[in-house]
């Protein structure tokens, strides 16, 4: 009988692992070294109103005095004064003569953007460009010598599962470095209509926003940009992919021009697929076309079910919508889609992008109506990112500024549950309520914010 030590037994028992596995434990430590010196800190000021003076700088204790007047004349006929409102972000080197990519909340509205280096230096920055609507700016500084940059990666090949690095300056802290993994790709969170976020575990906190997410290669594969507010291991990336495509228009023109083809698409439920013979749910359904545009003038029709766009397969409405967007106008583009029962093809040439709410409408979104709200439907995807138990009602995915939605507090991300007691569980319901005759000329929402239930009355226009 041969007695073996528990290590020996474990030894003969256990498989030896493939030298050649895909993933292998990256060196962080080093990683870090070589990654942090093309992060920067990037702090701004914009002037906003000060407040008036609540009440006199000094009153006499006798009483009346007859400088009371004077003082009352010069603080209260006195300009108002500006004060300076500060804020901190980060950002990565993207050129070695000084480009630098973040996102368009870091820098928007600001006076003054200055860039902290790795070695301490600091420079004044200037905006190249814009694109709020994948919130991403292009600044630059002028330095004395070829800076520290960052490799642009591949995010359309990461993995979920896959080991990633953040880098930034959460909370005002320097260069700070946190590691997870790949939670989920494709993630549609409401932030706007091109939503393809990475999900990631690796801590995103205040002050990251615009900081690098890195491959286990040192490759940026993400700019990190949203959290769950109260979430724990839930941060957002935009792919870096988005931002390539992007790039030129910002570093030439300082701003995006966008394909448009004007439809207004819905997903294609299982029940749908049914009905018009379609094997699988994959594709965009047309629910509507808007006139003089692209798609009218192409031929399409509604109940058309667009599968594939210029050779890339569509698997949803926001898949199109990212995808039309990335094409450029006056492309001419050969469509996929099914109609009668069959495969056909459709050539259609794409003009400019209208930002008047007036463009695609995916996964049952409202363009802005007369409260300035765009609503989609709570999905079940977006329900767990959001750490919701059910998937009832509809999102806020924007409030157009000074509205009337925006003057009585609505938000964007609020989950609409009631109008006037009335139940709202899809975009119809919330089309239907909102265009009744409301009593007293009032509409009284019931909002769901974070873990917070709210009341929220307006008055509209009858």
């Amino acid at each position: 009988m041969v007695t073996l030590s528990l290590a020996a037994a474990l030894t003969v028992v256990l498989p030896v692992p493939n030298a050649t596995a895909k993933f292998t434990n990256p060196d962080f430590v080093e990683l870090a070294k070589r990654l942090t010196p093309s992060v920067v800190n990037i702090s701004t000021a914009k002037s906003v109103a000060a407040q008036r003076r609540l009440g006199r700088p000094f009153s006499s204790p006798f009483g009346s005095s007859p400088f009371d007047d004077f003082f009352d004349r010069f603080f209260d006929e006195a300009p108002q004064r500006q004060q300076k409102q500060r804020s901190l972000g980060s950002g990565f080197i993207i050129s070695k003569d000084g480009l630098i990519l973040t996102n368009n909340h870091v820098v928007d509205g600001a006076d003054e953007i200055k860039v902290k280096l790795n070695n301490g230096k600091e420079y004044k920055a200037e905006i190249k460009g814009r694109d709020q609507k994948l919130d991403l700016a292009l600044i630059k500084i002028s330095a004395e010598k070829d800076l520290p940059s960052a490799e642009l990666g591949e995010s359309d090949s990461i993995e979920i599962g896959e080991w990633v690095m953040a880098i930034g300056n959460p909370f005002g802290l320097s260069e700070t470095v946190t590691v997870g993994i790949v939670s989920a790709k494709g993630r549609v969170i409401g932030s706007g209509p091109y939503d393809d976020f990475i999900q990631t575990d690796a801590s995103i906190n205040p002050g990251n926003s615009g900081g690098p997410l890195f491959n286990a290669r040192g490759e940026v594969v993400g700019i990190n940009t949203a959290i769950i507010a109260g979430g724990q291991g839930i941060g957002f990336a935009i792919p870096v992919n988005m931002a390539k495509a992007i790039l030129p228009q910002l570093k030439d023109k300082g701003a995006v021009t966008r394909g448009w083809l004007g439809v207004q698409t819905q997903g294609v439920t299982p029940e749908i697929a049914k009905s018009y013979g379609l094997t699988g749910e994959k594709g965009a359904l047309v629910a509507d076309i808007i006139k003089d545009t692209p798609a009218e003038k192409a031929g399409l029709k509604s109940g058309d079910i667009i599968t594939e766009f210029d050779g890339k397969p569509v698997r949803d409405p926001n898949d199109l919508s990212r995808t039309v967007a990335a094409t450029p106008p006056g492309k001419t583009v050969s469509l996929k889609l099914f109609r009668d029962g069959s495969e056909q093809s459709v050539a259609v040439t794409l003009e400019r992008r209208k930002d008047d709410g007036s463009d695609t409408a995916a996964s049952g979104a409202v363009a802005q109506d007369k409260l300035g709200l765009s609503v989609q439907e709570l999905t079940r995807d977006l329900a767990n990112s959001l750490r919701l138990k059910d998937a009832k009602g509809v999102v806020v995915s924007d409030v157009k500024p000074g509205g009337i939605a925006d003057e009585a507090g609505i938000m964007r991300g609020d989950i609409l549950l009631e109008i006037n007691d009335a139940k709202i569980h899809t975009v119809q319901d919330y089309e239907k309520t909102v265009k009744q005759p409301s009593k007293g000329g009032y509409l009284r929402f019931r909002i769901r914010r974070g873990d917070t239930a709210l009341i929220i009355a307006m008055k509209i226009d009858q």
